[in-house]
């Protein structure tokens, strides 16, 4: 892959990743339980950082990052349905869509990962920012099927 595939590649992980931040600090604002508060404020952290070193390999291979989040259609939409389920006040129905929301993300960077053919150093830098995009999928989905 080239240097220029590899930097659009990252630099769309970035808005991806920013998008999902930005709609866990914006959750983490509306949530009234404090233990979704500190969940999607947790998530919100994970996702700074993974944002950073993706950031920091763009800027590595002589590219500018992105710094700010596109918020897609797909994400806003998801964060739109969980503002909802929060002033519905169900916490069955905010986990669906913070789950859903990481089901988005977490497939985003699979097909990074399955499709690019990153440079090693890129795609331990994804491979280490999905570890973490995996852990909240898997939080989320663990909650959720506790609250079934």
């Amino acid at each position: 892959m080239s240097t220029d595939s590899t930097i659009s590649t990252l630099n769309s992980l970035i808005k991806t990743t920013l998008d999902s931040m930005k709609g866990f600090q914006d959750a983490a604002k509306d949530a009234e339980s404090t233990q979704f508060a500190s969940m999607f404020a947790d998530f919100a952290r994970e996702r700074s950082a993974a944002a950073s070193a993706l950031q920091a390999e763009v800027r590595r291979l002589g590219g500018n990052p992105e710094d700010d989040s596109s918020f897609l259609a797909a994400a806003h939409r998801t964060f739109l349905d969980l503002k909802q389920a929060f002033t519905g006040k169900d916490d069955k129905a905010i986990i669906q869509e913070v789950e859903r929301g990481e089901d988005y993300i977490k497939a985003k960077y699979e097909a990074a990962l399955s499709a690019s053919d990153l440079d090693v150093s890129s795609r331990s830098v994804v491979e280490q920012a999905f570890q973490s995009v995996k852990a909240g999928h898997d939080r989320a989905s663990a909650l959720k099927h506790s609250l079934a």
